[in-house]
């Protein structure tokens, strides 16, 4: 029998080379055995969770028509502004602090917010009016920097074309009232917009300031004071959240009113000209998919609705006591009876 004899110094070598390599090892099994990380988006919204004001569903929607699926492959954290203005800066913030690899930033007040808070994550914004007037972005075709992501409108001029709308579905209107928000940065450029086609149109307008929720009630009465006939709503992230107090005061001053989102026409509004914002926010995750996917926000282009819808309320008309015009009726996208 061949008896082979390792000395003690040997045996502690090869004992101490194969417990360092247990430990190198050691960490690349941990890691393989790890899911790789899932990628956190910040919503962050200018209005409520109030049914009929938030979009949120419509954004997970088109994430999840995209491969995005919450709870498995991308986390969503959500912050609301209540539409509160002055909350803004500091739940953008938050999302920072945070370490979201994206914000998605809902409105003009809250894409301000988000752009504040960072410069390096990402930022897909929408419903936002004018990005580069309101200064959000550089350019459309080129926005630059981290922002990325669609507007609601293609321009001021289709506010002269709302008016006209309105005009024609109240015949007899010579004062037109016009609600806006002197907060928001594109709503001065609005209003001499309106006042040239109100010229135009030979009808005098009545521009209402709006800046707080708490205002609504005089705006109203002003209007009343004012004796307008109708009404066009100029959006804003503050009109939208307060869609519920508008649309009753609206119908309290029997005051018949357009707005430029169609979306709430049938809780009450008598008509609507502009984009569906559900269907803009489902477009929008992807904006967020090919970021995901290593697409930089900088050459990625505003986009810019070409599809707009007009609808009409007949039953807010039939307790208006109005009657709209057979050519009008003929435009309409949708009538709602």
């Amino acid at each position: 029998m061949i008896e082979f004899r390792t000395s003690d110094r040997t045996l502690h070598g090869i004992v101490a080379f194969i417990f360092v390599l247990a430990i190198l090892a050691a960490p690349l099994a941990t890691d393989a055995q790890q899911p790789s990380r899932v990628p956190r988006i910040g919503y962050l919204e200018f209005g409520t969770a109030a049914p009929g004001t938030s979009f949120l569903e419509a954004f997970r929607q088109g994430l999840r028509d995209l491969g995005w699926v919450e709870g498995q492959n991308i986390a969503i954290e959500v912050r609301y502004a209540e539409g509160k203005r002055d909350q803004l800066p500091e739940l953008a913030a938050e999302l920072v602090r945070r370490k979201v690899d994206l914000i998605f930033a809902s409105t003009t007040p809250a894409a301000l917010a988000a752009k504040h808070a960072t410069t390096t994550i990402p930022i897909v914004i929408g419903l936002v009016a004018d990005p580069v007037g309101s200064g959000v972005v550089a350019s459309l075709a080129r926005p630059g920097g981290n922002i990325t992501g669609w507007t609601h409108e293609p321009g001021l001029e289709i506010l002269g074309k709302r008016l006209e709308l309105i005009k024609e579905a109240v015949s007899g209107a010579t004062r037109i009232g016009a609600l806006w928000n002197p907060a928001n940065p594109i709503h001065g450029p609005a209003v001499k917009e309106l006042e040239a086609a109100a010229q135009a149109l030979k009808v005098q307008l009545h521009p209402v300031p709006v800046q707080d929720p708490k205002e609504l009630e005089s705006a109203f009465a002003a209007l009343t004071r004012q004796r307008a006939g109708a009404l066009t709503v100029i959006p804003d992230g503050m009109f939208l959240a307060q869609a519920d107090r508008i649309i009753a005061l609206a119908a309290r001053s029997r005051l018949p009113a357009i707005y430029g989102f169609t979306d709430l026409v049938e809780a009450g509004r008598l008509m609507a000209h502009g984009v569906n914002l559900p269907e803009m926010f489902r477009r929008g995750a992807s904006y967020v998919d090919r970021i995901l996917k290593g697409a930089r926000p900088a050459d990625l282009p505003i986009e810019r609705p070409t599809r707009f819808y007009f609808v009409i309320n007949l039953k807010t008309a039939k307790a208006l006591g109005l009657t709209i015009p057979p050519s009008l009726l003929q435009q309409a996208d949708r009538i709602i009876e």
